[in-house]
């Protein structure tokens, strides 16, 4: 069904795609980078004009603990100052949840829940103290099973606990009574593996899609078209959404890879504009297509070579 759905969308790329930047952008803003743009103004300065001129209008910016403090909780006056500055660039602020600083891979086991909530419930009770223009937009997960040292030997039973995570954290949202989106960054692989939840067996992506807002598919190839590229790696996910009326991010990733097809890293920004624009003009008339995320800001900028 994939191949299918992709050959014939295919048929209405255009190879020779403009550069111009043709979907919504968002990007993912790690630990040290998100803690700089925070305490230091002319961090925060150089990131939004940065990032108005790659076209990026949704920035999810870490929201946990890191280096020993978490400002969310302990200096939330800061995330209020930044989440304002963001808005009024015309940017959406979205709460970025997971950090390889503090192993969050592990929440899916059941004996991290209560961990996995609490990170959630501070971005939620900021969101209420919050006025509306200090709010975050949204919410994105980032917790990844698949680190974790037993993932050979437990394969499916991580998925099913990521399932059951994921069903606690919406719950926790639709209890807050907020209405922000909230969806996970999920590798494109997931709707290869069935797994059985409250008696409905399926592919992961779709239990995931079922349970979250939208999904943020870490898509990470360094082309658009053919079998393994980004589009048909998206096909599954966003013919799902379109029935149960989500929406798909596509992932792209900027850093080093020893696979050279993972990521942009060896190429230039105009064969990444390029692929871009051709995925977009393949899936850009499908509506669960939500435009693409970068990953990460710190990376992007020295690939780029700004740092």
């Amino acid at each position: 069904m994939k191949r299918l759905l992709a050959a014939l969308l295919l048929t209405c790329a255009s190879v020779g795609a403009s550069a111009e930047p043709a979907a919504p952008r968002a990007i993912w803003t790690w630990e040290e980078d998100s803690y700089a743009m925070l305490e230091q103004p002319a961090a925060a300065s150089r990131a939004i004009d940065f990032l108005k001129s790659k076209s990026i209008d949704t920035v999810f910016l870490y929201a946990d603990a890191f280096g020993g403090r978490n400002l969310i909780k302990e200096q939330p006056q800061l995330y209020r100052r930044l989440v304002r500055r963001l808005h009024a660039s015309g940017m959406k602020a979205y709460a970025l949840l997971g950090s390889g600083y503090l192993h969050t891979e592990r929440y899916v086991l059941p004996k991290h829940r209560a961990e996995a909530l609490a990170m959630l419930q501070r971005v939620l009770d900021y969101n209420k103290a919050a006025a509306p223009e200090e709010r975050f937009d949204g919410i994105n997960v980032d917790i990844e099973p698949h680190i974790l040292a037993e993932w050979s030997t437990r394969k499916i039973a991580l998925l099913r606990e990521f399932v059951e995570l994921s069903d606690a954290l919406m719950a926790a949202k639709r209890a807050s009574g907020q209405s922000l989106p909230m969806g996970p960054a999920i590798p494109f692989w997931l709707d290869g593996l069935n797994v059985e939840y409250k008696g409905v067996t399926k592919p992961v992506s779709q239990h995931v899609q079922d349970l979250y807002d939208y999904v943020a598919l870490m898509d990470y190839r360094d082309r658009a078209l053919g079998g393994d590229g980004i589009v048909s790696h998206a096909m599954d996910e966003l013919t799902y959404a379109d029935k149960a009326g989500k929406q798909v991010l596509i992932g792209v990733e900027t850093l080093p890879n020893a696979i050279k097809k993972v990521s942009f890293e060896h190429l230039r920004e105009a064969d990444m504009e390029r692929e871009l624009g051709i995925t977009a003009k393949t899936v850009g008339g499908m509506k669960p297509f939500g435009g693409f995320v970068i990953h990460h800001y710190g990376q992007y900028r020295k690939w780029l070579g700004l740092d």
